[in-house]
This record gives structure tokens, sequence and C-alpha cells, in this order.
């Protein structure tokens, strides 16, 4: 039987009496197998993908295989009954649990295949990264040297409540980054925000969630140019034009960006790790033997909220997440990665924090290592380089890569090594490095930057989008049992933290700018940007 035609199929032998026999709708194109299933029956061609199984016994085996299908990828694409079944991925159970359990979805599935298509054949594969690769490469994107401003955060607020956030937080993303694996794994198609977006609120909802993830996503990248002019003021002691240094980030990070898939990336995320564990252990070694601070420590302190808010933004690589899960070879094993994440980042945003904030007292600076000596803020940037650069290299193969699979979803293009397929990647990213580089000179002050761009997206990437994603998925059935009203309760509540974050953030980001305004360098400055970022 010829595979991935539309047949109309009918047992031949007597069948046992049914009072309605079983309807399937196959579509052909992504279930060619589930078609020649049937290959010892009789058929007929017709223009329409219907199959009529009287045989049960054959329905449960068809329907296996779509759902072998759906798990490895491939879209939910077989309904029973004339219904179209959505996995219970909603709740906190597993995949094995949840096959017909959901609310059935008006999604149409044309174009929602997987974002990569078929790959048996490519010359470029992109779904080929293990859980510990997805897992080194959300490291990467998460920490970098932002962590060295975190014990600032401690003296501002004091180490308890510092704790309590740093904790608490980490805990919460923990919860929204499982409810990201549960909405991809409901939503396979699902690449990125915009995706999400569509899903849930059509083609607005998709425009509306792809603008503000890459422009999230380039401020990103336009940060770590501004911390690699910063670092190379340091140890060159401004030794030109901090444009100049500017503009070597930028085609630093540019060439690091070219390569196409998250695998090539992860193996250069295990180097920026590397990095920044030898970075924060030679400041906080550092910070112990100078002790430069009072050696005060408070356990609460009176302040503004504006001092401790960079402490709500640590949790910030969700943006990515959509991206790193479509690279998985086995998108199941996402929460592996997801926890190694959260107990890595955790625990060092604690120890760096409470270790330094100990030694280097209330006036510790902000990043830390302006807290040291000059030797040892030089060693400490030196070491860093990796992760600086890699760092913003994640979020930029992040932001192409949207576009990317934007443009040529569904055709042969991403998966070919022509050098036309090459260069129209490559142009893309060039272009998004440029704006990057321009908004790094235009905005040089680093912790209102990263402040302002943490408050419009960060707070609902990371937390209040997941309450959403959960509601969504959840629809009609919030009262269906006391573990399901707990859940409900608890990301509605998620939802208006993300809300409370991103407002707070905005009041707090703006106070800082203009606190900071006489201050600044100005854009486009070639004065020593190292100073004003102490």
């Amino acid at each position: 039987m010829p595979c991935g035609t539309s047949w109309n199929f009918t047992e031949k032998d007597p069948t046992p009496p049914r009072s309605q026999p079983q309807r399937l709708t196959v579509k052909p194109q992504t279930h060619p197998q589930a078609l020649c299933y049937f290959s010892k029956a009789s058929y007929s061609p017709k223009g329409s993908v219907d199959l009529v199984a009287n045989l049960p016994e054959l329905a449960r085996d068809l329907s296996a295989m779509v759902e072998t299908d759906y798990r490895h990828g491939y879209g939910y694409d077989a309904a029973v009954d004339g219904k179209k079944y959505q996995p219970d991925y909603g709740s906190d159970e597993n995949l094995e649990n949840g096959v017909e359990k959901g609310r059935s979805t008006s999604v149409s599935n044309k174009g929602k295949e997987d974002p990569f298509g078929d790959e048996t054949n490519s010359e470029v594969k992109y779904r080929t990264m293990a859980w510990w690769q997805a897992g080194m490469i959300m490291i990467a994107e998460t920490i970098s040297l932002g962590i060295l401003s975190l014990p600032s955060v401690l003296a501002a607020i004091g180490i308890a409540p510092g704790v309590i956030l740093i904790v608490g937080l980490g805990i919460l993303a923990t919860y929204t980054g499982f409810v990201i694996g549960q909405f991809k794994l409901a939503y396979p198609h699902v690449h990125n925000m915009a995706d999400a977006g569509e899903v849930m609120a059509g083609r607005w909802g998709r425009e509306i969630f792809g603008g503000a993830q890459i422009l999230f996503l380039v401020f990103v990248m336009g940060s770590h140019i501004l911390t690699f002019s910063i670092m190379l003021n340091v140890l060159t002691g401004h030794g030109t034009c901090t444009i100049v240094f500017g503009f070597v980030g930028f085609l630093v990070c540019l060439i690091c960006t070219l390569p196409r898939t998250l695998k090539r990336v992860s193996y250069m995320a295990i180097v920026s790790f590397i990095s920044i564990i030898a970075a924060v252990v030679i400041t906080m070694a550092g910070v112990g033997i100078e002790r430069p601070g009072d050696g005060k420590v408070d356990v609460a302190v009176k302040s503004n909220l504006y001092k401790g808010w960079l402490s709500l933004t640590i949790f910030s690589g969700h943006v990515a997440f959509f991206s790193f899960i479509s690279e998985l070879k086995h998108p199941e094993q996402y929460p592996k990665a997801l926890f190694l994440l959260q107990g890595v980042d955790t625990s060092m945003y604690l120890i760096v924090a409470v270790v330094t904030y100990r030694y280097a007292g209330t006036s510790v600076a902000s990043p830390a290592l302006g807290s040291t000596s000059p030797l040892l803020q030089k060693i400490a940037y030196g070491i860093a380089i990796p992760t600086i650069v890699i760092a913003g290299v994640i979020n930029g193969h992040v932001a192409a890569k949207y576009i990317y699979v934007r443009l040529f979803r569904g055709t042969d293009r991403m998966s070919k090594k022509s050098w036309s397929s090459f260069g129209l990647w490559a142009i893309i990213v060039l272009v998004l490095w440029i704006i990057a580089w321009i908004i790094a000179e235009a905005i040089p002050v680093f912790n209102d930057l990263l402040s302002l761009i943490s408050a419009l997206f960060a707070s609902w990437f990371t937390y209040g989008l997941s309450g959403v994603f959960w509601l969504y998925m959840n629809y009609g059935r919030y009262r269906e049992n006391g573990r399901k009203m707990f859940l409900t309760g608890l990301n509605a509540v998620i939802f208006c933290i993300g809300a409370a974050i991103c407002g707070l953030g905005l009041y707090a980001s703006g106070t800082a700018i203009h606190a900071d305004a006489t201050s600044s360098n100005g854009s486009f400055s070639c004065a020593d940007n190292s100073k004003s970022s102490a």
C-alpha cells in the first residue's frame, strides 16, 4: 500500500456486531506509518484523510502509534471519535499519566509540526542535544558576572531578607520553568514565546510575544557588549576609547554566534561555566583576604525599593527555554536540565552573596570585583572573559534562531549546508549584534540597563507568563479536584507576582536612572566606563 496517500479503509472479514463503528482521522503527511499499518486490508483512494476501522484493537494500536509520534515531537495529529485530545501536562503529573485527560484544542495543525521537521535526511540536524548539554547552556545563559552584584543587594536589604528572596525565588523559578516544559510537550510545535502567544491568543499573541522576546534578547546582548568594554577598560587601564572596546566585543560575539545548532554552543557553555566558577572563587578569596569593608553585617536594613531590585531578577533565563527544549534529542528529559540549572544557580547565588557580603561588609561594590585590589580585578576579569562573551552568545543565538525558524519553518532551508542557508543565518546574526552594539553604546550604565530590561520583560517571561500557560492548559478544569484547585490558585498568584515585579521594577529602574543621570558618561562616549559601573 503506498504510504502518504489518503485512503478509505474497510475490513473485509466479518466483524463482531457493534452499535457504531469507531472513526479515526489521520494526517498522512505526518503519520504515513499509521496508514501502512492497514496494508493487509482492502482499501480505495479518496480525497479526504478518513479511515473507518471496525476492529477495536486496530483503533487502539493506531492510537498508540500516534501517541508514540507525539512523544517524539511530531505533533498529536490523530483523533478518536472525531475529537482531538490534548495530554494533561497542565498538572504536575508526568508524561505517562496524561494521555487523554486534557481538554480539546482548537489550534489548527497546519504548520504546527515540529519546528525543524523530519530530520532523517537533513544535512544539519538540530534535535541532537543531551539533557546535560541543555543544562550547561541554561547555566551559561543564566549565570554571568551579574552574580557579583548580589552581595550589594544583601548590603542594601540585609542578609536575612536577601537569603529568603534568593531561595524563595529559586523555588518559584523552578516551578515556572517546569510549567514551560509542560506547555512545550502539550504543543510540540512551540519553539519560542511567539509560538506560545499564537497558541493562546492567535496572530496578535504571536506578534506581541515575539516582539517582546526579540527586544529582551537584544537588550541582553547589548548588556554583554557593555560588560566586555568594562572588562577591557579594567585590563588595559583604559588603554583606548571605550567605543573601540565595545566594537571588539561586538566582533567576538558575532563570530561565536555563527554556529547554527545549540549542541555546538553547548561546548562553549562548558567553558563559560568553568570561567564564572573561577572568577567568583577568585573574587571571594580576594575579598576574604583583603577584607576591604568594615566587617559589619546587617540582618535587615530599612531600604529604598530600588536598592534591592536586582535580587528579583536573578532568575531571568526562562525566555529561551522553549528554544532549548526544541533542540533536545529527548524533550521529555528537559526536567533533568532544569533541575541541574536551578540547583547550580541557586547554590551559587547564595554562596557568592553571603560569603562576599560577610567579608566586604556594607560598603561592598556592585559588582563585587570593585571591592578587590586592582590586580585581583584584572585577574578575575581576565578569567571571566569566556562567560562575558558566551552568555551573550547564547542569547544572541536564541534571538537569531527565532527569526530563522520563523522565516524558514516548513522548508528545507534550515537543514541545508549550502552557502545560501548559512549566509542567511549569518546576516540575521550580524544585524542583531549591530543593534545590540548600538544599544550598549547608547545606554552605558550597567546596573540601570540590567534593571530596565529585567523590569520590562524578565518578570513576565520568568514568572507571569508561566501562570498564564498553566491556566490556559487547564481551562475548564480548575475545580476538578483539590489539587487542581490548589494549583489554580498557585498559578494565579504567580501571575500576580509577575505583574507586581514588573510594576515595582519599572519604578525602581526609573528611580535609579534618574539618580545616576548626572554621573553617567553619556552615549557613545570614549570615557572609562569601568569606574561608573563600580
